[in-house]
């Protein structure tokens, strides 16, 4: 007697969803996260490609002439080409200094956010597994940070440091660690009620393999919900500091170099030079929020309005 090849032994079952199909599909319900999604990849990828996508290199001063300076949108240029954002009082391209200012604003971001959340996430799993009076100093040490606001912070320690992408980074990553600390120190403890790590330590497995290769697995839903938010909170922040002049150099373009740099002229009707930059900036952090919200929805549906 023949069996079905449907229902050989390994065969998939038809009709049945894998989790990241289920993931998917739950993730795109809503149609502002799919747009949200759409629109941060877009960003992404004209930053990525600024080099090649962009008529000048608008840090190069090579390229930039200063009869260019302050020119309102879809002015030609000196050199020829036209500028259609504008220009800011050096001559820089705003289409071309937008694309390369959010490499640096995306990347301080996300830099920042991975090295807090390794940091944070190993504080607060040694915190939750450890107990007793480790977990009580520990706490006692997020509670102090989270009591100052993390732009204060920041500030603080970049007036110390001086200015540079990698004192900022430091900055933002000394800012922020606390939360990731507090929100996997609290998802730990469940997971270190539960049975399955109980059997480990009866299994004799070390200390380290059943922290990192049992309950930080199960922590990861809060991690990524909290990763996205603190990621667009620390481009606002950097853009923040960099406004104030304490964040980055001019050689260095950021989003918040470059509204800085427009301010200004605002009240001189040159409107674009920080109009624009400005908009790229909180459609950066809008997206992010959004994509973090419906993430938070998905992976616990009891949060879901």
């Amino acid at each position: 007697m023949s069996v079905p090849a449907d229902s050989a032994p390994g065969a998939p079952e038809i009709g049945v969803e894998t989790p990241f199909q289920r993931f998917r599909a739950e993730f795109f319900e809503s149609w502002i996260a799919a747009f949200a999604l759409g629109l941060l990849g877009l960003i992404v990828v004209l930053a990525l490609l600024a080099p090649w996508i962009t008529p000048q290199n608008p840090y190069d001063l090579g390229q930039v002439d200063v009869l260019d300076g302050k020119l309102p949108p879809g002015s030609r240029a000196y050199t020829g080409y036209t500028m259609w954002l504008g220009s800011d009082g050096a001559g820089r391209d705003l289409y071309s200094a937008i694309l390369y200012g959010l490499r640096i604003s995306i990347s301080v971001g996300v830099a920042s956010g991975v090295i807090a959340l390794v940091i944070g996430s190993t504080i607060g799993l040694i915190a939750a597994y450890a107990g007793g009076r480790v977990e009580t100093v520990v706490m006692r040490l997020v509670d102090l940070q989270l009591s100052f606001p993390a732009a204060l912070i920041a500030l603080m320690l970049v007036a110390v440091m001086g200015r540079g992408i990698d004192k900022i980074i430091i900055a933002l990553v000394a800012a922020q660690w606390a939360y990731y600390a507090r929100t996997v120190r609290a998802s730990a403890l469940v997971e270190s009620a539960k049975e399955y790590v109980e059997a480990a330590r009866c299994l004799g497995l070390g200390h380290a393999r059943i922290v990192f290769r049992h309950i930080l697995p199960n922590c990861m839903a809060p991690l990524i919900v909290v990763g996205t938010v603190q990621t667009a909170h620390a481009i606002a922040l950097e853009a923040t500091l960099s406004f104030l002049g304490v964040g980055l150099r001019q050689t260095e373009p950021s989003l918040g170099v470059l509204i800085a740099n427009g301010f200004e002229y605002m009240m001189s009707g040159r409107y674009w030079i920080s109009f624009f930059p400005g908009i790229a900036l909180l459609l950066t952090i809008v997206s992010i929020n959004l994509v973090g919200d419906q993430l938070r929805d998905v992976l616990n549906p009891r949060l879901k309005k």
